[in-house]
Parts: C-alpha cells; sequence; structure tokens
C-alpha cells in the first residue's frame, strides 16, 4: 500500500526573520494538503556595504538547500527579496544552481512578484519596504531596467531585520496608503519580513489598486507550482 504525504513546501528564509513563517502558516490549505518546512541562511543586517551583501553569496544558500532536499520537499522557494537590490538576475542563478543540486524544482518571491506584476501589465509601481535609500535606489533601478517605473516610494530606513518584523501592519497600511495617493498600477510591499500579508487584500478592495505581498505573493505563486489552489483571502485590517 502506497501512503501519500501532503505535498512539502520548502522554504530558504533569512535567519533572522520571524515574520514568514507564522504568515505562512495563515496562507496554506486548511486541510493539510501542503506542509511548510524551512532552512536558514545567515542574514541579519541588510544594506549596502560590503559585509551586507556577502550574507548573499551561493555557498550558504547551497548548503541550506541541502538540508531542505533531506527533507524530500516538493518544491524550494527562496522566501527573500534580496535580488531586488542585487539584481534579477541573481535569483535566476540560485534558481538553476539549487535545481542543478538537488533535482528539486525551485522558485523565489521575487520571481513569483515580477510574474504578478507582468499579469496585472504594471508599468507604474508604488514601492514599500523597510530599507535604506541606497537600497531603494537600486531597487528602483533594476525594476527600470525591465520597464517597470517606481513612481512613489516610502521606506523606514532600517538595517536591521529584526526591526522590520516590529513594524506595525497598521503603519505598514498607512505607508502603502501614501504611495496610493500617486496613481499607479498596482503596490508592492516589498520585504518577507513586514507583516503585510494579512492587510493586503483589504489594501486592494480601500484603494482599488492592486496590493502585493512579498509572503503572500510568493505562497500563492508556489502553491500553483505545487497544483494546489490558494486560500481565499481573508481580508482584515
Amino acid at each position: 500500500m502506497t501512503v501519500r504525504h501532503p505535498k512539502r513546501l520548502g522554504m530558504l528564509a533569512p535567519s533572522s526573520n520571524t515574520v514568514l513563517e507564522p504568515e505562512t502558516a495563515k496562507l496554506l490549505p486548511t486541510d493539510g494538503s501542503v506542509t511548510s518546512h524551512v532552512s536558514r541562511l545567515r542574514v541579519v543586517q541588510i544594506s549596502d556595504d560590503a559585509s551586507s551583501l556577502q550574507q548573499f553569496e551561493i555557498e550558504p544558500v547551497l548548503a541550506a538547500a541541502d538540508l531542505l532536499a533531506d527533507a524530500a520537499v516538493d518544491l524550494i522557494l527562496w522566501n527573500g527579496t534580496a535580488a531586488s537590490w542585487l539584481g534579477f538576475d541573481r535569483d535566476r542563478q540560485w534558481v538553476e544552481a539549487i535545481e542543478a543540486r538537488t533535482g528539486i524544482r525551485t522558485t523565489t518571491a521575487v520571481i513569483a512578484i515580477n510574474e504578478a506584476l507582468q499579469r496585472i501589465g504594471a508599468r507604474r509601481i508604488g514601492l514599500v519596504t523597510p530599507y535604506v535609500e541606497a537600497l531603494e535606489r537600486r531597487i528602483i533601478a533594476n525594476y527600470s531596467g525591465i520597464g517597470i517605473d517606481v513612481a512613489a516610494a516610502v521606506r523606514n530606513n532600517l538595517t536591521e531585520n529584526t526591526a522590520y518584523a516590529a513594524i506595525k501592519p497598521r503603519e505598514i497600511a498607512n505607508m502603502v496608503r501614501e504611495v496610493a495617493l500617486t496613481p499607479v498600477d498596482a503596490i508592492v510591499i516589498l520585504c518577507t519580513n513586514l507583516a503585510g500579508s494579512s492587510i493586503a487584500p483589504a489594501l486592494s478592495l480601500e484603494l482599488g489598486v492592486p496590493v502585493l505581498d512579498s509572503v503572500r505573493v510568493a505562497i500563492e505563486h508556489s502553491l500553483v507550482f505545487l497544483g494546489e489552489r490558494p486560500r481565499v483571502a481573508e481580508p482584515e485590517i
């Protein structure tokens, strides 16, 4: 008799991230058909200095992916947004390297976000981040490179990843409302350690513009990858 296990979503997470797992739990199917399993790579401080950028070298990523492979996961998701400032090619390189190493299908949060923007046909977006100005400039330049104008941006100017998780959903909502004062095709809450997942659907309804939260978009994208239907959003503020 063959025993069928739930589909296993393996996530690579920044080590200091505390928002990702609880928000993911809210988004997975309630019938237990998908379970999530996390491997971490060390990410503590996020800025544009050399030591911060070195946190995203490939070897630690592959080591963390090897541990997920031990759990026989069905998909590996890099649930971080570093490629938004390091360059979108970085995620494509990670996907290729992880798949070559583990033989497991792989995707990323930034790939999910950019595919969602493409489906919407977004050419002007609003950006909400916890990052410093130097990273925001890099993100804006990278989106410009793929034909998307960041027409409005609000940031918290923080470098400690643990501080990102302390930003209250109501503060994030107000940041979204601020960028929505500028006409845009979509608004992106860009960071998987910001608690924007639960409020994004309600903000989309309130503002009349798609609000894409990094965690929510990445998990919904991964569920489609796994042949599962994303949970119906329960808007809340």
